[in-house]
């Protein structure tokens, strides 16, 4: 059984090989990356006919994607309604963002305790990467690439703490990326996030893991406030969007 670094691996890895992938590894990645973006909306009713028809694949490899983005909290069957884009009501993103404050935090702290001096090298080349993303520079959304280059990612490996990077780099990642995408335009917070990454990794650095955990549930303490915020304003509680693709 792969670990949860080496299956995150693999699909970006697959991302670059491209012509190796098996349909359903294509379908399931297409699949993925639309959902997360936003382009296939939260509450979408998912059709194979749609999608079969869309990806150019038979129902065969369509099956087992859906039944991998099932896996991946991505989308739910639902009973005599078939199978919909997740998505969750006010209260469940909350309690989402609770529990990763929670868990990362421990991570965060673990990582300082644990990562080699070539990791954290290598945490901060993916900062000074993100530094350049024209839209942080414009302060309107944030770099939002996975795996080895996301910050979030590569502190969770840095933890070498299995279970957490289960938790938090396969059944939740792509789940969390959703709403981190969804949410992560808002004004002035891109800039800001980038400052707290900073502090962040200077404190791993520094092997001060309490400073680290600390930053770290205050960055996505900060981050849940600005969803509450945003969907305050929006009279939206993150409800289904009810379409059909």
């Amino acid at each position: 059984m792969l670990s949860a670094a080496e299956d995150c691996r693999q699909l970006i890895e697959a991302t670059l090989d491209g012509p190796t992938q098996t349909l359903s590894d294509g379908a399931f990645e297409r699949i993925q990356a639309a959902i997360v973006k936003g382009e296939i909306a939260p509450g979408t009713r998912i059709s194979e006919q749609y999608l079969s028809t869309t990806f150019g694949i038979g129902r065969g490899p369509l099956r087992e994607a859906i039944r991998r983005l099932e896996g991946r909290r991505l989308v739910v069957r639902i009973p005599h309604a078939g199978v919909r884009v997740v998505s969750l009501d006010y209260a469940e993103l909350i309690e989402l963002y609770h529990v990763r404050e929670a868990l990362e935090g421990m991570a965060c702290r673990l990582a300082a305790q644990n990562m080699t001096e070539d990791e954290i090298a290598a945490l901060r080349d993916v900062l000074a990467m993100h530094e350049q993303h024209s839209g942080l520079k414009a302060n309107k959304s944030y770099y939002q690439q996975e795996g080895d280059l996301d910050i979030h990612y590569l502190i969770v490996q840095g933890s070498k703490n299995r279970t957490l990077s289960h938790m938090l780099c396969d059944e939740l990642y792509q789940l969390v990326r959703m709403y981190r995408y969804r949410f992560s335009t808002t004004p002035k917070r891109p800039k800001q996030a980038f400052a707290e990454h900073h502090n962040i990794i200077q404190a791993i650095a520094d092997r001060d893991g309490e400073l680290a955990e600390m930053l770290m549930r205050r960055h996505i303490s900060a981050s849940r406030r600005n969803i509450e915020r945003r969907l305050q304003e929006q009279g939206d509680a993150v409800t289904s969007q009810g379409g059909t693709v």
